[in-house]
């Protein structure tokens, strides 16, 4: 005769059943017509967002887990319909398997490549001695004609404000209303002829002879100058080094298209 269980047996053997199907089940997020959907389709799901620079809280995370789950329910309808074995299906999941893979390829290469504060730092350094140097703050009165420059300085030297005088006649919409003010730049921002003429004044000092170019005739009034301006290291390092990192990936691809071995002719 075979022993019944008992009771205390029974629950054990529950306890025991329970603790193997728990673990499974917990990796679930939801059962969607008898399919499994799994939390790994999540946690892909959040570190793409997180890669994209989204915050991951409570709420992003219960849109993850709706997201996976709708994601079946719509999928399970497709593959009902046959979709799945269209040409057209199959040619864009062959492009979305690629896609994905070349984003692999090309998160692997930053990540065996990283730059470095100090990479950044000697790229900083040479942008900061180009931009070194003077910068000009100037004004100007633009005519047609040297006649014309040469009435208008005599009417300045005789005591007539050079900021009135450019507003009524200086020709060059950008600096006229502001009385003929260019701001702060360096001298190669200008053509030749304006650029050397200015750099001859001292701070306070107009050009006493109109100075031709192209544009026409100019009078220059230097107002001031002052050493160019530059960012911080640690204002701009960021951008620097993103600047690097996409310099170094675009040379990544140039070389392995010029290593590849195919009859294709790409076009210049």
């Amino acid at each position: 005769m075979k022993l019944m269980p008992t009771a205390a047996a029974r629950a054990a053997l529950v306890l025991i059943l329970a603790a193997a199907v728990l673990p499974a089940a917990a990796q679930n997020v939801a059962i969607v017509g008898g399919k499994p959907v799994p939390k790994s389709r999540v946690d892909a799901l959040l570190k793409e967002a997180e890669r994209a620079g989204q915050a991951i809280g409570p709420e992003m995370q219960q849109q993850a887990r709706d997201q996976v789950v709708l994601r079946e329910i719509f999928v399970q309808e497709a593959e009902r319909r046959g979709l799945a074995a269209s040409p057209e299906y199959r040619a864009r999941l062959e492009l979305a398997r690629q896609s994905v893979l070349i984003r692999e390829l090309f998160e692997d290469f930053r990540a065996r490549n990283p730059v470095t504060d100090d990479d950044a730092r000697i790229e900083y350094d040479k942008f900061k001695a180009q931009a070194a140097g003077s910068e000009y703050r100037a004004r100007h009165i633009l005519v047609e004609k040297e006649d014309d420059a040469k009435s208008l300085i005599k009417q300045i030297q005789a005591g007539a404000k050079f900021e009135d005088v450019a507003k009524k006649h200086s020709k060059d919409p950008g600096s006229a209303e502001n009385g003929g003010d260019l701001d702060f730049a360096k001298p190669d921002a200008y053509v030749p002829e304006f650029g050397q003429a200015m750099t001859r004044l001292k701070p306070g000092e107009m050009t006493a002879a109109p100075v031709q170019s192209p544009f026409g005739w100019h009078i220059i009034r230097l107002e001031e100058t002052r050493e160019a301006p530059f960012p911080a290291f640690d204002d701009v390092k960021g951008q620097i080094r993103q600047r690097i990192e996409q310099v170094r990936l675009q040379d990544f691809q140039e070389s392995l298209r010029a290593k590849a071995k195919t009859d294709y002719k790409f076009a210049q």
